[in-house]
């Protein structure tokens, strides 16, 4: 899982991304290609 500033630009990389927020942070989850998980903060 990759730790970014702008999780933004990671939700475009795939048309599978999901923004969601869990626990106060911003979460990118992908269950088609989990390579695309990332956290913010």
């Amino acid at each position: 899982m990759k730790v970014v500033n702008s999780l933004k630009t990671l939700k475009s990389r795939d048309k599978n991304c999901q923004l969601i927020r869990r626990k106060g942070r911003l979460i990118v989850i992908n269950k088609k290609n989990p390579r695309f998980k990332a956290r913010q903060g």
